[in-house]
């Protein structure tokens, strides 16, 4: 089973999992040509559902006529920022092949992607743009 972070309610908890420290610089600097290229050559922190079993990447939506929406962090701190008031927040570090086949898999189902979503420096992108930004 992968290395899976939880993140207890507590705003004192400390991640296990380390930042996605290329992201975080990306987005700081509102650059969307770092992003594509801090998730092609480092990782990214993907939020998972709270269940026993087998990883699943939480996706989110606000209805159910809407597509889904991908949450991406460059921390785990950011997810929790996000959900504060979730006692169960899980996070598995991804790297460009692992996001590349999630993508791949859902993508008739995402209507777009977030970075950050809570802050510091959210940052919204199209889901085939981003695919394809990283299979270059």
């Amino acid at each position: 089973m992968p290395n899976v972070s939880r993140h207890p309610h507590s705003r004192k908890a400390q991640p296990k999992l380390p930042a996605a420290k290329q992201l975080a610089e990306a987005l700081a600097a509102a650059d969307t040509a770092a992003v594509a290229f801090a998730l092609r050559n480092d990782a990214v922190i993907v939020p998972l559902l709270p269940i026993d079993g087998p990883a699943q990447v939480r996706v989110f939506r606000a209805s159910v006529e809407d597509p889904f929406t991908l949450l991406l962090f460059s921390s785990a701190e950011n997810y929790v920022r996000m959900l504060p008031e979730e006692t169960d927040l899980r996070v598995l570090r991804y790297a460009r092949a692992q996001l590349v086949e999630f993508m791949e898999k859902h993508l008739d189902t995402l209507g777009t992607v977030w970075f950050d979503v809570a802050g510091p420096y959210p940052m919204q992108a199209d889901p085939v743009e981003l695919l394809a930004a990283l299979t270059l």
